[in-house]
């Protein structure tokens, strides 16, 4: 079979850097009340700055097709136009239609010739699931090279307008205006961008990243939904969908929005991740020696310590020197927040020929795990 290598990569973040400060400036205040949960969120993540495709004034700035596309084209030069893809992968939580697929959208602005199309869905893994398709197109010699993309454009779900006509049923109900946490804590950890890799079945110029595993894990089997939208979590753990609610029920009930049931993420986030990543690697004859680099998508720096504990109960310790992460900086952008580390360590100049990358992704959707292993070439 081919080799897959990654000879690319590109981002795209919308408008200005965000702060703290200012994100109810962009997103709104529910019921004209500051969150009470907001300090405390941003606390415990430890992001300082992040990108919203919104203007103070309300306007949407991008879709995201648009970011996509804006990211892919951050790939484009002399050598490699939209006229030579032959795949376009395309993975997004937060598509901005239903139907058509988020790969038809992108494709669409983007132009160009026919070419392969695959949507990956889900939550964070939806990303790392884009970027799988590619690499067994181009593995199985289907195509010659590929595009995969994460994206989000989540600051739209999270607006206060979106919120208010719950407020205002629960003041009829005489309940307390207050928009539950598991909506709430969502509102100050997530943010919008894309990134965009470009695969080839041969390396290109003096600088690659050769591709050589990856591997995905569901405990669907095992766990119930953790993060969710489209629909709300019922007594027995079921998720009751959004078209089987009365569209008098959409808004005052807030059906649209993304939920996190917090206490089943602290439970099984890390435990999972590092059951799933020991297979992995078993599975692949690897160790924690053979790590130069560690790209770890958390949502939250909270999460951080917790992780490096378990790996070091688990005898797979990952050094804290190894870890490169900017959470911090970008935000929590879901699917693309693996793109954007990997971006950022591609064109930093830190790396070196045989230098080693483990790339791992989780999400709480209803906790999956993603990992790509990489040999710098």
């Amino acid at each position: 079979m081919n080799k897959v290598y990654i000879t690319n990569i590109s981002k795209f973040l919308p408008n200005d850097a965000i702060s703290n400060d200012e994100m109810e400036d962009y997103l709104g205040k529910i019921n004209d009340t500051n969150s009470k949960a907001r300090r405390i969120v941003l606390r415990n993540n430890g992001i300082q700055s992040r990108y919203y495709a919104l203007t103070k004034t309300g306007e949407i700035t991008h879709s995201n097709a648009s970011l996509t596309r804006l990211a892919i084209e951050g790939l484009f030069s002399n050598k490699f136009q939209v006229n030579d893809i032959e795949v376009l992968s395309c993975g997004t939580s937060t598509p901005d239609q239903f139907l058509p697929s988020h790969a038809a959208m992108v494709h669409g602005l983007l132009g160009g010739k026919s070419m392969e199309i695959n949507a990956a869905s889900g939550v964070c893994v939806s990303g790392m699931n884009a970027l799988k398709y590619g690499y067994m197109a181009i593995k199985s010699q289907m195509a010659n090279n590929a595009v995969c993309t994460g994206s989000e454009r989540v600051s739209t779900w999270m607006l206060a307008d979106k919120f208010e006509a719950e407020i205002e049923n629960l003041k009829n109900l005489e309940e307390q205006p207050i928009i539950a946490f598991k909506k709430d804590f969502l509102r100050w950890m997530l943010s919008d961008g894309a990134g965009a890799v470009l695969l080839e079945n041969e390396p290109n110029g003096a600088f690659n990243l050769e591709i050589n595993w990856m591997e995905s894990y569901s405990y669907a089997h095992q766990i119930e939904a953790c993060m969710y939208a489209g629909g709300d979590k019922l007594a027995d753990g079921s998720i009751k969908p959004w078209s089987d609610y009365k569209t008098s029920e959409w808004l005052p009930n807030s059906i649209f929005s993304i939920k996190q049931d917090v206490k089943l993420l602290d439970e099984h986030i890390l435990k999972k991740g590092v059951e799933s990543m020991a297979d992995a690697m078993q599975k692949h004859n690897i160790t924690p020696n053979d790590i130069d680099y560690f790209l770890p998508h958390v949502s939250s720096h909270y999460f951080v310590d917790g992780l490096y504990n378990e790996f070091a109960n688990a005898d797979l310790e990952i050094v804290k020197d190894k870890w490169f992460m900017n959470l911090a900086r970008v935000g929590n952008v879901g699917s693309a927040s693996i793109f954007l580390m990997l971006e950022e360590l591609f064109h930093s100049g830190k790396l070196k020929k045989g230098d080693r990358i483990m790339c791992s992704v989780p999400e709480s959707g209803r906790f999956s795990y993603a990992y790509a292993y990489l040999t710098v070439c």
